[in-house]
């Protein structure tokens, strides 16, 4: 790696540190349990395919990828935004957070019930609406964190 190549890494680097350090408390422990909550998800579903079962490993991710989910809505109730449509700083996004709520409440009642196919259809369908796509457009360039991913660390928009 030539001198220019590192130096161009390092700036990445420290412009990335600098972005993070200027995080509320908030925000960063929304932003952790989100993010770990779309890495687990899809662990946590792999540790219960038909071919390869390990039930205790899915429910031990499982366990973890639940309290993030619950940890990111919780959080996501004292994040707000003025600067977008919103009713006393609350977007649509933030639609997603009863919706989270409910869709685990109604997961957990499934596996109660003893209903497997229930159980594994609402956290197949809160992990792609409340991870992949509340994902996608919290990387939108007007929001906060698309403005600071594709503005200030990439300086593409």
């Amino acid at each position: 790696m030539g001198l220019r190549e590192h130096t161009g890494k390092v700036q990445i680097f420290t412009t990335a540190l600098r972005l993070l350090m200027q995080f509320t408390p908030t925000i960063a422990v929304h932003m952790t349990a989100a993010l770990t909550a779309i890495v687990l998800g899809p662990m946590t579903m792999w540790m219960r395919r038909r071919t390869t079962q390990h039930p205790k490993l899915h429910r031990a991710l499982g366990y973890a990828w639940v309290t993030c989910m619950v940890t990111a809505a919780i959080s996501a109730i004292f994040i707000r935004d003025f600067t977008l449509p919103n009713i006393h700083g609350y977007t649509p996004i933030h639609l997603l957070i009863p919706l989270t709520l409910f869709s685990l409440y109604q997961a957990f009642r499934f596996l109660a019930q003893g209903n497997i196919p229930g159980h594994r259809k609402s956290m197949q369908w809160l992990y792609v609406n409340s991870c992949i796509v509340a994902g996608g457009f919290t990387l939108l360039p007007g929001r906060y964190l698309g403005h600071l991913l594709w503005s200030e660390l990439l300086g593409w928009v």
